[in-house]
């Protein structure tokens, strides 16, 4: 079995901007066989994405794109074909999304003791779906629509909301050895996302990958649309010496941006199609 595959893609069920349907429409058009959206800490795409798969004639795989961090390090950890029906896996996601309120609602506090007025449900109602955890880019878009930093809310992201700045907040955020282990627990394949774009030194990186091999990873994304040639051909080392598989994604969140559905060509072979339960 071989099948061109993009494993990481989102919609706006968490910081897309493209539907379930546009999402499979835009692999069908770039010759893409096999997809998983990926959405960050949630699931709710999955309600429809079933059905628009089999009438597309697409394969589908579950994912989920874990926020977890180390410290103040964002790693994010991604997961397939999980049951996600298994209470363990239902209890963790719902953690998820409360841990996301409680961040929101942090930040929102945040804003305000700094001169932006926004308020909790100005951000929730940026969201498409009750169901989707509110993701920060859903706050950075709400304060861009108010007219902050020119509108535009990746502007505000970088003056407010990252690392450092006066609006930061990590609250509710799991590890990603906690992100790892419920995934595997509840029958998934767990894979680290863009490892080359985590902030740390490659040698930290290392020792994270044998860390969380240890917890059940079974997977790294060595190829990722902004890893340069070099990048992807040390990770794919990386992941040989560590006995772990090969994912790809383009990370794609809009239509017409720098990432593109299928784009870097990613092919799912015979062993990971296995692993995959394909």
């Amino acid at each position: 079995m071989k099948l061109r595959a993009d494993m990481h893609v989102h919609t706006y069920f968490s910081d897309g901007l493209m539907s379930p349907a546009e999402v499979v429409a835009e692999a069908v058009k770039n010759g893409v066989q096999l997809i998983s959206v990926t959405d960050h800490d949630g699931i709710a795409a999955y309600g429809q994405l079933p059905e628009i798969c089999a009438r597309a004639g697409v394969r589908l795989v579950n994912g989920i794109e874990v926020s977890a961090y180390s410290g103040d390090v964002k790693i994010h950890t991604l997961g397939y074909n999980v049951n996600a029906e298994d209470g363990a896996f239902r209890e963790f996601t719902a953690g998820l999304f409360s841990g996301a309120m409680e961040r929101a609602d942090d930040i929102v506090r945040k804003l305000n003791a700094n001169g932006v007025a926004v308020t909790l449900r100005e951000v929730t109602d940026r969201r498409r779906s009750p169901l989707s955890p509110v993701h920060v880019m859903h706050i950075a878009f709400a304060c861009a629509d108010k007219g902050y930093c020119g509108g535009n809310a990746f502007s505000f992201f970088k003056e407010y909301l990252a690392l450092g700045k006066c609006a930061y907040s990590r609250i509710g955020r799991p590890t990603p050895e906690q992100a790892v282990e419920i995934i595997t627990a509840c029958g998934g394949f767990c894979s680290l996302a863009h490892p080359a774009r985590i902030e740390m030194p490659r040698e930290d990186t290392r020792r994270l990958i044998a860390r969380l091999k240890d917890c059940g990873l079974g997977g790294i994304e060595a190829v990722y649309t902004t890893h340069t040639v070099t990048e992807t051909a040390y990770y794919k080392e990386t992941a040989k010496t560590f006995g772990l598989e090969i994912t790809g994604g383009s990370d794609t969140h809009i239509k017409g941006g720098r990432q593109r559905i299928g784009h870097p060509v990613f092919y799912v072979d015979g062993v990971l199609a296995k692993k995959l339960k394909i």
